[in-house]
């Protein structure tokens, strides 16, 4: 489960949360008619940002294992995305909207032990690629983010486990801050950045693996 946050009002100064478990589609319609009938209009802004990472080589990692990745992260984005979408193009008086959706610098480098992660999170950046063009001719923009290693409990075993070779991976020298990714994602909502569609933004210090 995880929980819909929604702000409203001049300045966000209302807050609706609305837990949903983005696995199953009835759960995310039901949140975001919820979320609708508490705020008086959907939501215009979206960010994807449920996630889960497990651990195992490709040679023992198992069905259950696999598809806890692909259901939360890939799946996930693809029933928020539409449910989102689809309240809004129905029910907005100005259907205008942004999308922004958390994949990861390893869906497009790969990491050792990470499969079913890696792969899913692959998957978000082409799921962007395809929701851009569809979705921005009718008025919603759809971009992703692609962090490197940011110091949240999700990568506190990745960071241990790179140690004294972090500097090496990382040109900056050390881990990204979760502010540092939130900036961009706020910049990716707002009007600035009006003329981005299905881009993805790299925030990870200059990782390279």
């Amino acid at each position: 489960m995880v929980q819909l946050f929604i702000a409203w009002g001049e300045g966000g100064r209302q807050h609706v949360a609305v837990a949903m478990d983005v696995r199953d589609r009835s759960s995310v319609e039901d949140a975001m008619k919820s979320a609708q009938d508490q705020c008086g209009a959907p939501p215009s802004l979206l960010v994807n940002c449920a996630g889960v990472v497990t651990t195992a080589p490709i040679l023992e990692t198992d069905d259950d294992s696999w598809r806890k990745n692909i259901d939360v992260n890939l799946t996930g984005t693809f029933l928020v995305t539409q449910a989102f979408a689809t309240s809004l193009l129905e029910n907005g008086k100005d259907p205008k909207g942004a999308v922004v959706n958390i994949a990861s610098i390893v869906g497009k480098t790969g990491l050792t032990n990470r499969g079913g992660y890696t792969a899913s999170k692959g998957g978000v950046t082409s799921l962007t690629k395809t929701c851009a063009p569809e979705l921005t001719s009718k008025a919603i923009r759809v971009n992703c983010v692609l962090p490197g290693l940011t110091d949240t409990p999700m990568a506190a075993g990745r960071i241990k486990e790179l140690g004294e070779n972090l500097m090496r991976l990382i040109p900056l020298g050390r881990t990204g801050r979760p502010e540092e990714v939130a900036e961009v994602v706020a910049f990716l909502l707002s009007e600035r950045s009006s003329y981005m569609v299905g881009a993805c933004v790299e925030v990870t210090g200059g990782y390279t693996k």
